[in-house]
């Protein structure tokens, strides 16, 4: 291509392209070529066993959550250690996503409960029953009602931090 024929780099087409990749980057659209019918074509299984140290307490390793609420932020990756206390309905609207609200027992908290969304199109559904515990590590979402947890799952792009699930010794990721 000739040079006569490239178009100049403006402020405003720098802008437009930075806030595409921020948005695909923020919802996890992989921007490459890849198609992603090659991530549905095999089942997703869950991973190997992870060590669950048995000193950890459930409230001790809540903290860096119920700072983040606190201080209203979100974007975080933060692991707690928790205990299912109401399985939700699918989300099946784009991405289908189960969803569990997990127990925030560390006092004085803005939040009782704090809800996760895992992706089961990239990631096997966790088993649960409400009594369970699990151990969590995605990003966490602000919010009036104590919060989102989300990418407890690989990231088949490669870009954002993978998350997981444990639970009885199996990873869910």
């Amino acid at each position: 291509m000739s040079s006569k024929n490239k178009q100049p780099i403006t402020p405003l087409r720098l802008v437009v392209a930075i806030i595409v990749v921020l948005v695909a980057g923020y919802f996890g659209i992989d921007l490459t070529e890849s198609s992603d019918q090659d991530q549905a074509a095999s089942p997703v299984q869950p991973s190997q066993t992870r060590s669950t140290p048995a000193s950890e307490s459930v409230p001790e390793s809540q903290r860096a959550l119920v700072e983040l609420a606190r201080q209203e932020r979100s974007g975080q990756m933060v692991e707690l250690r928790a205990r299912v206390v109401k399985l939700l309905e699918d989300d099946n609207d784009g991405a289908r996503h189960q969803r569990f609200l997990l127990a925030i027992d560390l006092e004085p908290s803005p939040t009782d409960s704090v809800l996760v969304a895992h992706n089961i199109d990239l990631a096997p559904r966790v088993p649960l029953s409400e009594g369970d515990v699990v151990r969590v590590y995605g990003q966490y979402e602000f919010n009036d009602r104590g919060g989102v947890l989300h990418w407890t799952h690989h990231d088949p792009g490669g870009r954002h931090a993978e998350g997981w699930i444990e639970h009885e010794g199996v990873v869910y990721d």
